[in-house]
């Protein structure tokens, strides 16, 4: 669901892309943000000029060459279908912003920065430009995607990726100083949660740094285990459990920085689904956790979900709210008690 090209020279960072209203388009089925090649997203690095004397080799070159010969065994210069291909993100290296040959639209150019920060601290990314957009549908054989459309698929496109930064912001601000933090900020289950505030609030954590992104893959071809029993209930219990699968799934990799001043990496799961229309708008939901890749990610999970269930079952708000009645009255009597 998340296309990033990266420049040469970053980008600042800017204001996260709005929920866009007014428009009822949505992705056609044919689109590559439903059917995304795996890929990662880090920046492209600036390309390096080969050295004329390889690796290894003799740096003399006699007087009758130009050039040192390579050594006998020096592997021949690739030239396949993947090296045209920015290693990082699976896509073109560089992506064209001409007018496509039968084109008959005007798409435009700009390219809108994210809220997403790199990590390489090199700014934010950066998503495809409307035109690029439809370039690389063509180039994946995507020639039925209607023209006018093309805008509104990118804007689509660039909410749900700020959507899904902003639930994994929410999962950081809990646990990225560590377990025990994630415990207290989640005494509260997710009615504390600030998910909503934190692209537009500065980040909340005072002991440590905000995370970055470092690194995605698509892999919409590929069930989470999650997703996976999900289908397997609705089929068993389709009254409580039935849902259209996911039409799509990422795995981002975020840069968590530690109190310390240390860093770690942590991949977080995305599942992308289609829900159904309100009033002539598409409707997504995402659900965002992290990948239970070691026991504190496992633990993670745990507690958020076992702490939020806990805090419903015992009331919540409500006994709160109940208990602040009963200060407050009990408050009132001993005021009117110390006048007499």
């Amino acid at each position: 669901m998340g296309w990033f090209w990266a420049d040469a020279e970053p980008k600042g960072a800017v204001a996260p892309h709005p929920l866009p209203r007014g428009s009822d388009a949505s992705p056609p089925p044919g689109c590559p943000m439903h059917k995304s090649s795996s890929g990662n997203n880090l920046p492209a690095p600036a390309p390096s000029t080969p050295s004329s004397v390889p690796a290894g080799a003799c740096p003399y070159v006699p007087p009758d060459q130009k050039t040192a010969a390579p050594p006998a065994d020096a592997p021949a210069p690739k030239s396949g279908f993947l090296e045209k291909l920015n290693p990082l993100n699976y896509m073109p290296s560089n992506l064209s912003q001409e007018r496509a040959a039968n084109q008959t639209v005007d798409l435009p150019t700009e390219r809108e920065p994210s809220s997403i920060p790199r990590g390489d601290g090199g700014g934010n990314w950066e998503y495809p430009s409307p035109q690029q957009m439809y370039n690389a549908m063509l180039r994946k054989g995507y020639t039925d995607t209607p023209q006018d459309a093309v805008e509104s698929m990118v804007a689509v496109h660039n909410f749900l990726n700020e959507g899904a930064w902003a639930e994994i912001l929410e999962w950081e601000r809990r646990f990225g100083p560590g377990i025990l933090h994630g415990w207290k900020e989640s005494r509260e289950g997710e009615e504390a949660s600030q998910t909503s505030e934190l692209l537009s609030t500065p980040w909340p954590v005072k002991e440590a740094p905000p995370p970055q992104l470092t690194r995605f893959m698509g892999r919409p071809g590929e069930l989470t285990p999650k997703a996976r029993m999900f289908q397997f209930l609705g089929q068993i219990w389709p009254s409580k459990f039935h849902t259209e699968p996911p039409f799509d799934r990422h795995d981002w990799y975020v840069q968590r920085n530690l109190p310390d001043g240390s860093s770690v990496e942590r991949r977080y799961v995305i599942d992308y689904y289609e829900g159904e229309p309100e009033h002539g708008m598409p409707v997504f939901f995402l659900d965002v956790r992290p990948a239970i890749d070691t026991p504190s990610q496992a633990a993670e999970r745990t507690i958020r979900w076992g702490r939020d269930v806990w805090w419903r079952a015992v009331g919540g708000s409500i006994g709160e709210q109940m208990a602040a009645q009963k200060a407050a009255a009990e408050a009132a009597v001993e005021a009117k008690t110390s006048k007499k």
